[in-house]
């Protein structure tokens, strides 16, 4: 799953365009109930999941994306 990918996913659930890759989560508005949607959405797309723990060490598409690279290994 690239950076695309996970940047178009929190543009549709955080429902606004303005997202770059190096945008966090948590500073756009997001908060744990939202990042779950992000974490399922993720899951579908790639077959990966990732907890919320992970999602907390990389609020971002860039190192979110990065995330689910290695857990795909």
């Amino acid at each position: 799953m690239g950076v695309d990918t996970v940047t178009a996913i929190f543009r549709r659930v955080l429902e606004t365009d303005g997202i770059t890759p190096h945008c966090d989560f948590f500073d756009l508005g997001g908060d744990s109930l939202i990042a779950t949607r992000v974490l399922s959405a993720v899951a579908r797309e790639s077959g990966v999941e990732l907890t919320f723990e992970d999602f907390l060490a990389a609020p971002t598409p860039e190192s979110l994306a990065a995330k689910v690279a290695g857990a795909a290994r």
